[in-house]
């Protein structure tokens, strides 16, 4: 699939099916994230794969917002340096890893954010001076997903061209 395909096509994946990422994918997904742009090239990140099935019931117990964690096949903890642009940084090498994945047939969705995963630390023994930016689920999506058909405004409502406001 073209990257664009990708963009056009990618949807937030919240129920997953019981099978396992190939390990390949596993690592062109985390491969993605690694060879993302950052400013100054700091690459202020760390991915933390998880794989443990007990550890994925964990994760999703402690992410509010994501106890779908527990039924992906894995999940991503992507954690950040505390400097300045490492939340831009690290959000765009998470987009990679989502399109990368999402190239594949396997889908993910964004969990949590700075300040909302701190309990997630010790489970995976990430030290004190790093953040965890998000949690990424990843698997096969349980049912058919509609490729593609999302609800967005128009492109005119959303862009200008010069100026705010000039038609797009």
């Amino acid at each position: 699939m073209d990257v664009f395909e990708a963009v056009r096509t990618i949807l937030a994946i919240r129920s997953y099916q019981d099978k396992p990422v190939p390990e390949e994918v596993v690592r062109r997904i985390v491969e993605a994230g690694r060879l993302t742009a950052s400013s100054m090239n700091l690459q202020p990140w760390h991915f933390i794969v998880v794989e443990d099935r007990d550890t994925l019931r964990q994760l999703g117990s402690l992410a509010r917002t994501g106890p779908y964690i527990a039924q992906a096949a894995l999940a991503i903890v992507v954690a950040i340096e505390k400097t300045r642009f490492a939340v831009s940084d690290a959000s765009r090498a998470i987009q990679s890893m989502l399109l990368t994945a999402w190239s594949e047939g396997v889908g993910s969705n964004w969990v949590g954010f700075v300040g909302q995963l701190e309990t997630v630390k010790p489970v995976l023994d990430i030290p004190a001076e790093l953040e965890i930016l998000a949690i990424l689920p990843f698997g096969y999506p349980a049912r058919a997903v509609g490729w593609g058909k999302k609800n967005r405004k128009l492109l005119s409502e959303v862009a200008s061209r010069e100026k705010y406001g000039q038609p797009f």
